[in-house]
């Protein structure tokens, strides 16, 4: 296992970019226009005078100064005028990026303070290992922070926060924030039809389904709807046919899969359903699947797998095939990251954010195996463990994304 090791010295903590909240007025999303619309944005660079780098063509210079960390950038800007106009403006920045098909992971992670409750978000840079703070969430002072559900478009850069708990009145909430990476600004979407805390969600073919959930009154409830990014509008979908609050949730083969997870004192096994946006329909989960999910689930390689709460416990994934969970190979998640886990995925790795925001990095190998001329995948996992700066030490994992930018 590798680990990587940061001090509070030597990981200091930045921002990402200028720190400004736009929130635009009820019911319409702000609309930026950029300057920077031209198809070809080196042509910006490659005007009369000095080259962006002496004795480089200035498309390849730009190539190379777009792959600069951002924590670089304060003091890279000050080298000429053309490095601060590209530089100086984060937006500018991931913009040519987006433009000339440049993207690397990002690790979101919502946290709050151990002693205050205050939350906050904390960006890890996954390609230089350097975390950065982007502005602060507008909403209310006093919120449950396991209240909310957190959902990403990775590829878009995007980021939805929806629902929540006024903690001192357990009051759910209905609202919907979207952050925007290449802007770094929130912006107030169209409110959820239903207020509802503790529920499940998940993206299918670009839209952002949610169901069940606490009521404003604390019961569960069994109503579900929809979100089209594009236009902001919500709308319902059909009800789940039972009052369920989530544990968890996993979109699996173009489904949402929603457990309740098991509840003291396990005599009951827990509830769990499916459901299928092509058939606007909900179905009974199968038996092995629900029983078995006992953690934070993620999907890789098209197949889902779980994080045990157990601690030390190896990752296992589940076989569709026979309704059974199987360990894979590989150590258990290292005994650096402890409860509470905040687990995302991308690609081929699956990312544990434990207490303190100490991280691990799983990468998922597989293997095709045949068992009597059927195939079958056999998986393994690699741990990486990345250390947090000490300036991080009293923060707590609620949610994790990872984006694109």
């Amino acid at each position: 296992m590798q680990r990587v090791r940061f001090s509070s010295q030597q990981a200091p903590v930045h921002k990402l970019g200028d720190p400004q909240i736009t929130l635009s007025p009820k019911f319409r999303l702000a609309v930026m226009q950029s300057s920077l619309a031209n198809p070809s944005p080196e042509l910006e660079y490659s005007h009369r005078g000095e080259p962006l780098i002496p004795g480089l063509p200035d498309d390849v210079a730009l190539n190379c100064l777009l792959r600069l960390p951002v924590q670089s950038h304060s003091s890279c800007r000050a080298v000429c005028k053309k490095w601060h106009m590209l530089l100086g403006n984060k937006e500018r920045f991931f913009t040519i990026r987006k433009q000339m098909g440049l993207k690397d992971p990002w690790l979101f992670v919502l946290a709050y303070h151990k002693c205050t409750g205050k939350i906050q978000w904390q960006v890890l840079d996954l390609t230089h290992f350097s975390w950065h703070t982007i502005p602060a969430m507008p909403c209310k002072d006093k919120v449950c922070p396991h209240g909310f559900r957190c959902i990403s478009i990775q590829r878009e850069g995007t980021l939805y926060v929806c629902g929540g708990m006024v903690s001192d009145v357990d009051c759910p909430l209905d609202l919907v924030l979207k952050y925007e990476m290449q802007k770094n600004r929130w912006t107030v979407m169209n409110r959820m039809i239903t207020a509802r805390s503790f529920f499940a969600s998940g993206v299918i073919d670009g839209l952002i389904y949610v169901a069940g959930g606490n009521s404003a009154d604390l019961y569960e409830l069994e109503s579900a709807e929809v979100l089209d990014p594009r236009n902001g509008c919500w709308r319902s979908i059909s009800s789940m046919g039972t009052n369920m609050a989530s544990y968890d949730a996993a979109v699996l083969n173009g489904k949402l899969l929603v457990t309740e997870g098991w509840l003291w004192p396990f005599y009951v096994s827990p509830r769990g359903q499916v459901y299928d946006p092509r058939t606007d329909s909900w179905e009974n989960m199968a038996a092995g699947l629900r029983e078995g999910w006992t953690g934070s689930s993620v999907v890789v390689y098209g197949h889902l797998f779980v994080v045990s709460e157990l601690e030390r416990m190896k990752l296992k994934v589940y076989d569709t095939k026979t309704d059974t969970w199987e360990a894979i190979e590989g150590g258990p998640l290292p005994e650096q990251i402890c409860k509470p886990f905040a687990v995302n995925a991308c690609d081929c790795h699956i990312y544990v954010v434990g207490r303190n925001l100490h991280v691990a990095v799983g990468h998922i190998s597989r293997q095709n195996q045949k068992e009597n001329c059927e195939e079958k995948w056999s998986f393994s996992v690699r741990w990486q463990v990345i250390d947090a700066p000490e300036s991080l030490s009293d923060l707590t994992p609620s949610s994790s994304q990872v984006l694109f930018a």
